[in-house]
């Protein structure tokens, strides 16, 4: 699901820009399958960080520690944030 009144796109682009702006190791290559930690050099504060400005960024909820276990890639992120997007807008 998107922000109101932008395409999913722009949402997981938007996404992307965030998570490559903010990485330690940046790439000009960012991909979906590239692994937060290995490839991207974040670590546990800058992952904490990079959750905080993604849920101000998209007005979402406190992400639980639960939900972000297995969120290691890139693509990961971006599934979590349009997915926590499409469950705030469903009655």
């Amino acid at each position: 699901m998107t922000v109101p009144g932008t395409p999913a796109t722009t949402t997981a682009a938007q996404v992307r820009r965030i998570v490559g702006a903010m990485a330690p190791e940046p790439r000009p290559d960012l991909a979906d399958d590239q692994r937060l930690i290995e490839d991207l050099g974040y670590e546990s504060l800058r992952l904490m960080e990079l959750t905080v400005v993604l849920e101000r960024t998209f007005g979402l909820p406190r992400y639980r520690p639960e939900e972000l276990i297995g969120v290691r890639r890139v693509g990961e992120v971006v599934t979590l944030v349009t997915d926590s997007l499409s469950a705030r807008v469903r009655p």
